[in-house]
C-alpha cells in the first residue's frame, strides 16, 4: 500500500513522523510521502528511520498556496524533492514565520474572549515549525472549553466566514503564497509538483494554465473528494498526461474526521511514474 499524502507534529499532526512511519510499517504501507505544510524541516531523519524499519520515504512538502487570479486557496504537493532545497526554504519561510505570528494574535483573541488559555499552554504541542489552530484548540481542549478540535467553537474562533456566515471571532487571514510560484520552486527543488485536493478547494479551472507552469500531477484520490471530483481530477489527468496520485491527508487527532493512513486506490505504477517523470525533468535542467 502507498500513501502519498501525509503530516506530522512538524506542521499540524499530533503524531511524531517517527510515530507516523511506525504506525505506517504496522499497516503494510511500502512508500509514504511526508509532506508537511511549507518546510522540509525532519525529511532527512525520516528517510532514515523509514530505511531501518523498510519503509520508504517520498521527501515532500505541501506549500499553502492561495490563486490569486481566481480569489481561491490552492495546496500545491511537492513530491521527491530536495529536502532543505533553497528554493523551497526562501518561498516559506515568511509564510511558517507570519503563520506563528497570525497564531500569537489568534490566542490573544481567544483570551480577550474570556477563555483561559495561555500562549505557553499552546505552545507546547508544536514541533517545529511553529502553531497552527489545532494546537490553539488542543490547549482549549485540555482546559474543558471542548471535547474535539473540530467543533462548534473551531468555528466560532476561527471560520474563515464569507457570504452566508459571520467570521470567526478570533480569525486573521494569511497572506499565502502564489499557486505559480509554488510550482516553480517544486521544479527547482527537482520535485514533482502536484496539485493537493482540486475538489476540496475548487481549483479545477485553475490547472490548463498551471500545466504551461509545471504542473506534473494531480491528487485524485482524496478523503475529501466526491466521486464527481475523482471523475473531473482524471479528465484533468488524462487531458494534459497528469500523473494521477492520492493519498490520506493524515492528522492523526487533529483530522476534521478519522481518517486510516494509506491509499488503497495507488499502485507501484504510480512511484515508478513519478520517478520517470522526476529523471526527465533533471535531464532537461542539465542540458
Amino acid at each position: 500500500m502507498i500513501d502519498l499524502h501525509v503530516h506530522t507534529n512538524i506542521s499540524d499532526n499530533f503524531l511524531s513522523a517517527s510515530e507516523v512511519i511506525r504506525l505506517a510499517k504496522e499497516k503494510g504501507i511500502t512508500h509514504l510521502a511526508i509532506t508537511d505544510h511549507d518546510t522540509t524541516k525532519g525529511l532527512t531523519e525520516a528517510i532514515t528511520l523509514g530505511q531501518e524499519i523498510g519503509v520508504e520515504i517520498v521527501p515532500g512538502i505541501e506549500i499553502s498556496a492561495y490563486d490569486y487570479q481566481r480569489n481561491k486557496r490552492a495546496h500545491i504537493l511537492g513530491l521527491f524533492i530536495e529536502p532543505g532545497h533553497p528554493s523551497l526554504d526562501l518561498l516559506c519561510t515568511s509564510l511558517v514565520q507570519n503563520r506563528n505570528q497570525a497564531s500569537y494574535e489568534m490566542v490573544n483573541k481567544v483570551i480577550a474572549a474570556g477563555y483561559d488559555i495561555s500562549w505557553e499552554d499552546v505552545r507546547k504541542y508544536e514541533g517545529g515549525t511553529g502553531v497552527y489552530k489545532q494546537h490553539i484548540m488542543h490547549a482549549l481542549l485540555d482546559k474543558g472549553y471542548c471535547e474535539s478540535i473540530y467543533c462548534n467553537l473551531y468555528k466560532k474562533l476561527f471560520r474563515r466566514g464569507g457570504s452566508s456566515e459571520a467570521q470567526g471571532i478570533a480569525y486573521i487571514q494569511l497572506d499565502y503564497i502564489d499557486a505559480q510560484e509554488a510550482i516553480g520552486a517544486v521544479r527547482e527543488a527537482g520535485g514533482i509538483a502536484v496539485l493537493a485536493h482540486p475538489g476540496q478547494l475548487g481549483n479545477f479551472e485553475a490547472i490548463d494554465e498551471w500545466v504551461e507552469l509545471g504542473l506534473e500531477g494531480i491528487e485524485v484520490f482524496h478523503p475529501s473528494h466526491t466521486e464527481e471530483d475523482r471523475q473531473m481530477s482524471k479528465y484533468y489527468a488524462q487531458k494534459h498526461n497528469l500523473i494521477m496520485t492520492g493519498g490520506s491527508d493524515f492528522h492523526g487527532f487533529y483530522a476534521e474526521k478519522p481518517v486510516e493512513l494509506g491509499c488503497l486506490d495507488l499502485a507501484q505504477d504510480c512511484i515508478n511514474e513519478l520517478l520517470a517523470r522526476k529523471r526527465r525533468i533533471q535531464d532537461k535542467n542539465i542540458r
